[in-house]
C-alpha cells in the first residue's frame, strides 16, 4: 500500500521554474506498474528543457528520463512483473514521447509507466548505475554501434567526455577500436577519458585538433567521429578530422544550426558522411545491463554526484555550469 502524496520536482513551462512539491501518488492503470524511484539521473537535455531551449508539450511536468527503482504496485493485465522487483525504465515510449517531457518522469518518489518500458536490474548492478544505462550509456552505444557502424580496428574520435562521452570511450574499446582520441577543453574530462581507455586526450584550446589528429593517424584521419557535447564548432571539427569514407555522428543535443566549413567538393570527394541520431534500438538496454552485470562494462566511475531530490535544482545548475566536474549527477528521492 503506497501513501497518498509524494515529493516530486515539477517544471513549469511558462515561468521556467523547477520546484519540489507535494503531489498525489499516481495510480497504475491497466497495463501499467507503479515504480518507487530509488535513483534518477540529470541529463543535458533536462537542462535544455529547464532553460527553455527544448520545449515540453505540457504546461507542467515532472522531468527525468533516467530512472530506476523497485516495483511498488502492478496494475491489471500486467504480465510477468511483480511487486518488489528491481527495474530501470526505458527513456521514453518512443523517440517523440520522452519520459519527463511528454509525460511525468523520474524526479519523484513514484512514477507510473507502461509495463513494456521496464528492464530488470540484476542484484549486482547498483541502482544508481542502472538508472543511467537507458540514456547516458545506451545513447552513445546506439550512436557508435548502430548509427556509426563501428568496425573492428577503426580509429575513433570522441568530442566531449561528459555524461555521454565517458561511456563512449568504453563502448569504442568494447567494439574493437584500435585508436581512441578524446577531445575536451576540461582537464578533468581529459583525464577521465584516459583513465577509461582513450589513447590520447586533446585540449582544443591548446592544440590544432585537426593537425594533431592527422599526426596521430599518419595523415589518414578518423574512420568514425562522434560529437557528444552539443557544440556546433565541435561538430564542424569532427568532419574536418575525417579520413576517406569517414563518418561523423551527431549525438550531443544542441539548438545551434549545423554549419560545416569543409568545402562541398571535398566533402563529396572524400565520401564523408554526417549522420543524425535519435536513439538506440530495442534490446540495447538489456545488452548493456548484461555487460554491466558481467563487469565487461565498468560503470563504477560514471556517477560523480548523488544528491537528495530536494536539491535537484542545484544538480541542474551544477551540470549547466559544469560545477565540480560533473559526469552524471543522480538524485535519490
Amino acid at each position: 500500500m503506497t501513501k497518498a502524496t509524494m515529493r516530486a520536482a515539477r517544471f513549469d513551462r511558462a515561468s521556467l521554474q523547477l520546484t519540489v512539491q507535494d503531489v498525489p501518488v499516481p495510480q497504475p492503470g491497466p497495463g501499467e506498474v507503479l515504480v518507487r524511484i530509488e535513483a534518477a539521473g540529470i541529463c543535458g537535455s533536462d537542462v535544455h528543457m529547464i532553460k527553455g531551449e527544448f520545449s515540453s508539450p505540457l504546461e507542467q511536468v515532472t522531468p527525468g528520463h533516467e530512472a530506476a527503482g523497485v516495483i511498488a504496485q502492478v496494475g491489471a493485465a500486467v504480465p510477468v512483473w511483480q511487486a518488489g522487483q528491481r527495474v530501470t525504465l526505458a527513456a521514453g515510449k518512443s523517440s517523440c514521447m520522452v519520459m519527463g517531457q511528454a509525460y511525468d518522469g523520474g524526479w519523484a518518489e513514484y512514477v507510473a509507466v507502461p509495463h513494456y518500458l521496464l528492464i530488470a536490474v540484476p542484484d549486482n548492478v547498483p541502482i544508481e548505475q542502472a538508472a543511467i544505462i537507458p540514456d547516458a550509456v545506451a545513447t552513445p552505444y546506439g550512436g557508435i554501434v548502430h548509427r556509426g557502424r563501428i568496425r573492428l580496428g577503426e580509429v575513433v574520435g570522441l568530442w566531449g567526455i561528459g555524461g555521454l562521452g565517458q561511456h563512449a570511450v568504453q563502448i569504442a574499446r568494447l567494439s574493437g577500436a584500435r585508436l581512441i582520441i578524446a577531445i575536451d577543453p576540461v582537464d578533468a574530462a581529459r583525464q577521465r577519458a584516459l583513465a577509461l581507455g582513450a589513447d590520447h586526450a586533446l585540449d582544443p584550446r591548446a592544440v590544432d585538433v585537426r593537425a594533431e589528429v592527422m599526426h596521430l593517424t599518419e595523415n589518414k584521419g578518423l574512420n568514425l567521429a562522434v560529437e557528444l557535447s552539443g557544440s556546433g564548432s565541435a561538430l564542424d571539427q569532427t568532419v574536418a578530422c575525417l579520413g576517406f569514407r569517414g563518418r561523423s555522428v551527431v549525438v550531443g543535443m544542441s539548438t545551434e544550426p549545423v554549419r560545416l566549413t569543409e568545402l562541398s567538393v571535398m566533402f563529396g570527394y572524400n565520401n564523408h558522411s554526417l549522420l543524425g541520431f535519435d536513439g538506440g534500438q530495442e534490446g540495447d538496454v538489456e545488452t548493456l545491463m548484461c555487460l554491466a552485470a558481467s563487469g565487461r562494462l565498468d560503470l563504477s566511475r560514471s556517477v560523480s554526484h548523488i544528491l537528495p531530490l530536494e536539491e535537484v535544482a542545484r544538480g541542474v545548475e551544477m551540470l549547466s555550469k559544469k560545477i565540480d566536474n560533473p559526469a552524471r549527477i543522480v538524485v535519490k528521492p
